[in-house]
């Protein structure tokens, strides 16, 4: 595959926007009128490649050099975390592909830092039934963790479908991408199977499979989560039947069986390839959106950097992100008047790790909250005996809680919004620096949190990648398979939101 090197010549673009003085956008962003059909001017792509650049350097401070491996955080200090991940490594190389791309650093250094990454990969402990990597490694010395770093508790070794689907993910770009590492990229993709997880009774992937106690959590549930990725894999790689995609809720149906959910959505069944689907979508504020279980960017729209679901999805996807991603701006800024938006699971500015999202479009009944106050709403089931609460005020929304790598997910479907947000973010909280974007602020009281997470930088080269340079990722992840096997079972698809 020939990828096009367009994103040179936007490097040099954006080094002479900057060069020229061009303002980061505020509220007195130019006009639509000045864009080009992308909705992106020369001075968001100027400070995009700025993003880029920062971003890729968290990257290099967080990555050992004898394993080729990112850890899991970096700290501002430049402390790392022992951990890494199999999403963590896979975000790594398709960040590095990126770098490379965008004139950040010279091909030699990506063949030499993904030569090394690769050769890691090969000596790792796996299961050696599926193939399948264990979640957690220590970064510099890539035994499998079985106590936890930060406490010392006991971790059980286990198989997580998504997690792999990422690692995958990051595989099937480097083979793409770079032809001098095709060959011991695609011996690892092609030995990873993707049938293992799959559950002919409930027609679904596991969540994850602990080789030692033999326990299988079944089963990812929802259609909207970051675990479509792994199915889409899998069918392109021949080891999960089409109708797996076809397993998974869009929303649960509108009987009191199920009143227990956020709410009661509007729909009607539909089949697919012999699989009877419920299509449901819920109502916020005038927005239809079919849910994930949380109502986070994250779930809807990180497989959207590799797949075009909206192009594939004419009747489905095409409808839903722009709505998601309004839905997200709706509340931030309106609902919850936050004056910022963009919420998906991130640190915890007070500690630790956390789940944020729009809660009237997650079907989680006791809701991704978007703020740490947990302020959550509650729509009611008509003629199910549970009738709505009152509606919070935008006062009762106290310390909302947003993190950047949600904006760059936005990017491709609400860029002007998108760019705004960001700008805002930088400028008004210490949030950015020469790593880029910390991971979350509290916008109630300023706080910020001290940790840059790789798998979130990941999501921002990838977004960054696919703005700058024509959508590389999505060429370098959708091969002929891909098309041939996935595309036709997305576009079959009709969403009830769909107009």
């Amino acid at each position: 595959m020939h990828l096009r090197r367009s994103a040179k010549a936007v490097a040099a673009g954006a080094a002479l926007a900057l060069a020229a003085g061009l303002a980061l956008p505020t509220q007195a962003t130019p006009t639509v009128a000045a864009r080009p059909a992308d909705g992106l001017s020369a001075a968001d792509r100027a400070t995009l490649q700025r993003y880029a650049e920062d971003t890729w350097a968290s990257f290099v401070a967080m990555t050992d050099e004898a394993s080729g491996m990112p850890a899991d955080k970096l700290k501002h200090d430049g402390t790392t975390s022992v951990q890494t991940s199999t999403t963590n490594i896979g975000a790594y190389m398709w960040s590095a592909v990126v770098a490379e791309e965008l004139g950040i650093i010279e091909r030699a250094e990506l063949v030499d830092r993904l030569a090394v990454t690769l050769g890691t990969l090969e000596g790792l402990e796996r299961h050696e039934e599926s193939g399948q990597f264990y979640n957690w490694y220590d970064h510099h010395t890539g035994e499998v963790i079985t106590t936890w770093p930060d406490d010392g508790s006991t971790v059980v070794p286990h198989l997580s479908s998504v997690d792999n689907g990422w690692l995958a993910t990051g595989l099937q770009v480097v083979t793409e991408a770079v032809p001098e590492l095709a060959e011991p990229a695609r011996a690892l993709y092609d030995s990873m199977d993707f049938g293992f997880y799959y559950r002919p009774e409930v027609n679904r992937i596991l969540f994850h499979y602990a080789p030692s106690t033999g326990a299988a959590p079944c089963c990812y549930d929802t259609l909207v989560s970051e675990s479509r990725i792994a199915t889409y894999i899998g069918i392109a790689k021949g080891e999960l039947p089409r109708k797996t995609y076809f397993g998974t809720w869009r929303s649960f149906p509108n009987t009191c069986d199920w009143s227990w959910t956020e709410q009661k959505s509007e729909g009607e069944h539909r089949t697919y390839l012999r699989q009877q689907v419920w299509e449901g979508a819920y109502q916020y504020r005038g927005i239809e959106v079919v849910p994930g279980w949380g109502g986070s960017m994250f779930e809807a729209l990180m497989p959207s950097l590799f797949v075009p679901e909206e192009s594939w999805g004419r009747r489905s996807w095409a409808v839903n992100h722009p709505n998601t991603v309004q839905a997200h701006i709706e509340h931030g800024m309106e609902e919850a008047q936050y004056g910022y938006w963009g919420f998906s699971p991130s640190n915890n500015t007070n500690g630790g790790y956390n789940v944020y999202g729009v809660d009237a479009i997650g079907m989680d009944p006791n809701g991704y909250p978007s703020n740490n106050d947990a302020t959550l709403v509650d729509p009611g089931w008509e003629g199910c005996d549970k009738p709505a609460q009152p509606a919070p005020e935008p006062e009762d929304y106290t310390n909302g809680v947003v993190t950047p790598h949600a904006s760059f997910l936005a990017l491709r479907y609400a860029p002007e919004q998108a760019m705004e947000n960001l700008a805002n973010l930088e400028d008004d909280f210490d949030i950015y620096s020469e790593w880029g974007f910390r991971d979350a602020v509290n916008v109630g009281t300023g706080t910020v949190d001290e940790w840059f997470l790789s798998l979130d930088q990941g999501m921002v080269m990838g977004a960054i990648g696919n703005a700058l340079a024509d959508d590389l990722l999505r060429d370098a992840f959708v091969t002929p398979d891909v098309q041939a096997r996935v595309k036709p079972v997305i576009a079959m698809e009709e969403f009830t939101n769909y107009r």
